[in-house]
């Protein structure tokens, strides 16, 4: 069901602090994973990062078999471990984990060791890393933390200058490599105002160096389908991105803009799913608005689904996490796969 979908990408999440828990050890990238959903089974035994890459490496020659395009690798990196990070400080709420918050200055070589091991370990499965995010939502303090340096909403931003040595560092990197992977700058959590302890797109933006805005072209952004009476807060994460890139000039005017996680689930996405008649269609039509509207935008460059399989932890999946029901979205992306003149009429009920 997922090859039927012909993707053109294919977005593999790197947890840093899971695969190397002591620095003396390289990056586990082979390490067991259990295959269920967080916890739900069905679940099927795979060898980490390696195993994906195994899979994807079989997925991009079936699609040449088959005359298609072979699906891109857009690597996204998150978690410090607790050996590489900061210790408490700034504005941070309580209970942070460690795999939160911003790296040592130190560990920058070991953040730089982990993407050499993970381009060194793709070209071995002959898969091609093509573009590498340096980290993920660094504007949400659940992926980054401190935001600010005081617990006001006009806090001294601190997330943008620490995501600024991780695009800097990734982007020696890959230029070190002569790997050809492109750096995918943002990774950005859908939120157009701040707060106390989260910056907004626009404030995050308006907070990185301007060396990092020159660093790539290509920005991404994380907008999910809100409907019914969910907020409209962060309703067109997209739109706001674009402002912020082209108020700041230079470089980042006009630049590229890929939405890497969309999907529809709950009216406030993210919130458990709750079954109610007509959710699913209603759903379905948001998210339809959204790609018909990204499909008109001259610089969205490419959308992706999160996830496949649903994920408890934010359900918004096209299948749920026990592989047993299809979700109407799955009719939607597939009406988009195949060049349906009229995707949107995916999410009526079937006959």
């Amino acid at each position: 069901m997922l090859a039927a979908l012909h993707p053109r990408y294919l977005r593999l999440l790197v947890d840093w602090a899971a695969l190397q828990p002591s620095p003396s050890r390289p990056a586990a990238l082979n390490a067991p994973v259990d295959g269920c959903a967080r916890g739900v089974p069905p679940c099927g035994s795979y060898p980490g990062v390696e195993g994906e890459l195994a899979a994807i490496a079989s997925a991009r020659r079936a699609a040449r078999s088959s005359g298609a395009p072979p699906p891109e690798v857009v690597v996204d990196i998150l978690g410090a471990p607790a050996w590489a990070a900061l210790p408490p400080h700034g504005c941070e709420a309580a209970g942070t984990a460690s795999a939160a918050r911003a790296l040592l200055p130190g560990a920058l070589g070991a953040y730089r060791a982990l993407i050499a091991g993970l381009l060194s370990l793709a070209g071995r499965e002959g898969v091609p890393l093509a573009w590498l995010a340096p980290w993920n939502e660094p504007n949400d303090p659940r992926f980054l933390s401190p935001q600010r340096a005081s617990c006001e909403a006009a806090g001294a931003p601190l997330a943008a200058g620490a995501y600024a040595e991780l695009a800097r560092a990734a982007s020696a990197q890959l230029r070190a490599s002569g790997s050809g992977a492109q750096l995918l700058l943002g990774e950005l959590g859908g939120y157009d105002k701040g707060s106390p302890h989260r910056l907004g797109i626009g404030q995050f933006v308006d907070g990185l160096p301007e060396d990092v805005l020159c660093l790539s072209h290509d920005w991404s952004v994380h907008a999910y389908a809100a409907y019914g009476r969910a907020p409209a807060a962060g309703a067109d994460p997209v739109g706001e991105l674009e402002h912020a890139l082209d108020a700041r000039g230079g470089c980042a005017a006009g630049a590229r803009i890929w939405v890497t996680e969309a999907g529809a689930g709950a009216p406030r996405p993210g919130r458990p799913r709750r079954g109610a008649p007509g959710e699913e269609a209603a759903g379905c039509g948001a998210l339809a608005g959204q790609l018909q509207a990204w499909s008109r935008d001259p610089r969205v460059a490419a959308v992706m689904q999160y996830s496949f399989r649903e994920d408890p932890a934010y359900p918004v999946g096209l299948l749920d996490a026990g592989l047993g029901h299809v979700y109407m979205t799955y009719r939607l992306w597939s009406a988009w796969a195949s060049g349906s003149p009229e995707p949107a009429r995916a999410c009526l009920p079937a006959p």
